[in-house]
């Protein structure tokens, strides 16, 4: 008896120094990619390259200037049943995650595996969140240091933006 009490004492002690040693782990990589992040707030005054439009001076339309043909559309002004269709198409649990999926990321890394080996393409696991912090502020590198960054900026963004300002953007 006296033995045994003494080997879950051990395992017991030695579960929580993994433990610790894990959080402090993790805490020191939150750390250092958290270093060099880019400044989110600049996604707050972000305005979308637009047309520029040149009129005739009775109002016809004589012709639109741009590097791509972009109209900016506010949130609320979306079609309810286009942002379904997004949300449907990018991130079912948008409005139910914090910027990141976990059970997404999971699933990903199963199929992953799964299919390792057989060159098809991954399946992705990014929140729209994680890819407006892509798209905007780190860029498409291919690296588990992007995909670091782009997972701390998500729950930034999360916690500084609506879910609506989000999806706008």
């Amino acid at each position: 008896m006296r033995l045994l009490l003494r080997f879950f004492g051990f395992l017991f002690a030695a579960g929580t120094i993994l433990f610790l040693v894990g959080v402090g782990a993790v805490a020191g990589l939150v750390w250092h990619f958290s270093r060099d992040l880019p400044d989110y707030s600049q996604l707050q005054d972000y305005e979308p390259p637009v047309m520029t439009r040149v009129h005739a001076s009775d109002g016809s339309l004589l012709g639109e200037y741009a590097k791509e043909r972009r109209i900016y559309l506010p949130i609320q002004a979306v079609p309810k049943s286009v942002i379904n269709a997004f949300l449907a198409a990018e991130d079912k649990s948008f409005y139910e995650h914090g910027g990141l999926d976990f059970y997404g990321m999971a699933r990903a890394g199963i199929i992953y595996a799964q299919n390792y080996g057989s060159n098809r393409r991954p399946q992705g696991a990014s929140t729209i969140t994680q890819q407006v912090a892509k798209n905007f502020l780190v860029g498409s590198e291919t690296s588990y240091t992007r995909k670091i960054k782009e997972a701390l900026l998500a729950l930034r963004i999360e916690r500084a933006y609506s879910k609506d300002k989000i999806l706008e953007l």
